[in-house]
């Protein structure tokens, strides 16, 4: 239902939402409008189970959104791997590009809206939008026991689901930002007197509401469609959450319970629709079970045993699917004279299939798209993660190029017929050790294609269009997965950590997956938690949000007191709170960073218009994000703590210790 100005004063039933968050939009009619339905009649709105549903709805496609566009030059999700070990800004036609974080990040630095395109990077999105998410959880909280002719099993399940969805949003508040208000109610007045709750408190309220979902939120096989939160999604989430208070015996139990009880399997063989890519002359696919496993058209099947929660995006409705623009945001922007051939020509074109030189060998826009590379992957990620035991494992289907899964820069060949080099493969250096890439930032990186590359029926048809549009494959609408069973085998595998790291068994949870992926190398020694973290990363590649887990994972360690790969231990008093961009010290998120990414290492000198010179640097405070400065100064009547290093903070700013504290306060605006 769309706003009218009769109702908009009444917006934002959660006046954090409209005092804080809205300062951002401006208030715009856009940004309160939650199609298809009103959460400002609620009483009307929620009276039935239809609207129970509706509202449901809104949270699992909002969920979805956090993978998506959120405009032609950005997805959300790569926010948060420039916060992580595996990728970092690449945008260099933008000065603006977060590059320098621990200078620019603060907490007026983000004042953007979805449509500022000059923006590069999707902070806003994680305050903004998950809030909404938070409200949108609570709304179904608050009503379903309203809702007449419900019997308590269907109550309780539609609950659960709005727990769980609820729970997701703050696991990443408080992992992104910290200490952060804790809405768990719709109030009827304004509210601009928060305070935040501390971390531990929220994962508490956590830990109850989702062994509530446990119990009463259905089981995926016992259920008619595909996609909305099941049992097995609640479990993966409070095994997370059990792990962040400390409980990794509990973590440990729901991990067995989803490996060996909950019907789930690992794809160990080739299944469904086979998809051979969008131009196989020219990158053909050996079909493999890593490839078929990422494919759009295969991971809600019912064939699919692995997965435990995707989020589907397919279809022609606008309204309910939105593209996830992969190939063009991901993928190098190789078509430019900044790529030479050793006589120095332009190595690649984009030419268009009616051209005079067109040969589908070398159609690299049909096959690997017309990339822009918004991100792009650390050296670390493209080439040291896949090291084990000495050794890098070619081998590895997640890794495999031989079988077209991987993209390397230099299997791509040079298809302009002006250059002598005509037909052989590029290189990154001419005879005489010669760059022949000017911008090695956007412009030569390896790629994970097998997780990348998505149909665009639409591009692809395009032969004639314009340079972006001929026949580029920009990534379309696509199915997700939020969990696979494959997590829950990396879970267990962290929770015997903090048990007993000498566990024997943890290697068995990590060479499962190897051996589905065909490694040449398996764990046969002592695994250390940067072993579960680089199977992770080469496993959950933008399905993970990494730097929710990374940091999750420093507070394990915190409170464990487990030993990281380096030998540090970190203490839960100040793990969090350090600065600087020394390499000692700090969380394990930072340390992580600083070895195996290119931040504080100094400037780089690349051609480029819009950030020649781009010095990446990151400070141990950024572990967390500061509180955005608009949203403090629009809770007038009380305070909202900033976070540790940025301005503001203050550590005398009063918070609630528990999460009864912060209900009771709602409560008594409410009332």
């Amino acid at each position: 239902m769309k706003l009218t100005n009769r109702n908009k004063k009444h917006a934002l039933p959660v006046a954090f939402l409209c005092a804080a968050m809205m300062t951002f939009s401006g208030c715009s009619e856009e940004f309160l409008k939650p199609d298809p339905l009103s959460f400002y009649e609620p009483t009307a709105t929620f009276s039935s189970e239809s609207g129970l549903m509706s509202a449901l709805a809104i949270c699992d496609r909002h969920l979805k959104l956090y993978y998506a566009t959120d405009h032609n030059e950005m997805l959300t999700i790569g926010t948060e791997y420039i916060f992580s070990d595996m990728m970092v800004a690449a945008a260099t036609d933008k000065r603006s590009m977060l590059c320098d974080v621990a200078n620019m990040l603060t907490p007026t630095s983000d004042n953007s809206t979805q449509q500022n395109l000059d923006r590069t990077n999707s902070i806003w999105f994680f305050w903004e939008e998950t809030y909404k998410g938070v409200m949108y959880a609570n709304t179904i909280i608050q009503f379903v026991d309203k809702v007449e002719g419900l019997d308590e099993t269907t109550k309780n399940a539609y609950k659960g689901r709005a727990y769980f969805h609820r729970a997701v949003r703050y696991m990443a508040l408080i992992f992104q930002y910290g200490d952060v208000p804790f809405v768990t109610r719709l109030i009827d007045v304004p509210k601009q007197n928060y305070r935040c709750t501390k971390r531990d408190a929220i994962l508490q309220m956590l830990i109850q509401d989702m062994e509530f979902a446990v119990q009463w939120v259905p089981d995926q096989k016992d259920m008619d469609l595909t996609g909305m939160v099941n049992k097995g999604a609640c479990r993966m989430l409070l095994a997370k959450c059990y792990l962040a208070i400390g409980e990794y015996g509990k973590a440990r139990e729901q991990t067995d319970i989803l490996i060996e009880q909950s019907g789930y399997s690992l794809m160990t063989n080739t299944f469904g629709v086979f998809n051979g890519g969008g131009e196989p002359q020219t990158w053909p696919i050996t079909r493999n079970v890593i490839w078929d496993l990422h494919r759009a058209e295969n991971k809600l099947i019912a064939a699919n045993r692995e997965v435990i929660l995707g989020l589907p995006n397919r279809g022609s409705d606008q309204e309910s699917f939105v593209k996830m623009l992969t190939v063009r945001i991901m993928y190098p922007f190789y078509f430019d004279g900044r790529v030479k051939t050793k006589d120095g020509k332009q190595a690649l074109l984009n030419l268009k299939r009616n051209h005079a030189d067109y040969n589908p060998k070398y159609d690299y826009m049909r096959a690997l798209g017309r990339g822009i590379a918004t991100f792009r992957p650390t050296h670390w990620s493209t080439h040291g993660l896949w090291v084990v035991d000495g050794r890098e494992d070619n081998a590895d289907l997640r890794h495999n190029a031989d079988v077209g899964n991987w993209v390397r820069m230099d299997s791509l060949r040079v298809n302009n017929k002006a250059s002598t080099e005509f037909g052989k493969n590029i290189t990154l250096f001419d005879d005489n050790g010669k760059l022949l890439c000017s911008d090695t930032i956007r412009r030569w990186f390896d790629v994970p294609h097998y997780k990348f590359y998505l149909d665009d029926p639409v591009n692809n048809a395009n032969i004639t269009g314009s340079d972006g549009n001929r026949g580029a494959t920009n990534g379309g609408n696509a199915d997700w997965y939020f969990y696979r069973l494959a997590e829950a085998y990396l879970l267990r595998a962290e929770a015997k950590y903090y048990l007993n790291e000498n566990d024997p068994t943890i290697k068995d949870d990590l060479n499962i997956l190897r051996q589905r992926a065909k490694c040449s190398q398996l764990y046969s020694g002592a695994i250390t938690i940067g072993d579960i973290m680089n199977e992770r990363a080469r496993e959950l590649y933008w399905e993970e949000w990494r730097n929710v887990e990374l940091t999750r994972v420093s507070l394990c360690l915190a409170r464990s007191g487990k030993p990281d790969e380096w030998g540090n231990t970190y203490r839960l008093a100040d793990f969090d709170k350090q600065s600087g961009t020394d390499p000692e010290g700090g969380s394990y998120w930072y340390q992580r960073i600083i070895h195996y990414s290119m931040y504080n290492k100094g400037p780089i000198q690349i051609d480029a218009t819009g950030n020649a010179n781009p010095n990446y640097t990151m400070d141990k405070k950024n572990i967390y994000w500061p509180i955005p400065y608009a949203a403090i100064t629009a809770n007038n009547k009380g305070i909202l703590a900033q976070n540790y290093g940025y301005d503001g903070y203050d550590p005398s700013d009063p918070k609630w210790e528990t999460w009864q504290e912060a209900v009771a306060d709602e409560e008594k605006t409410s009332d």
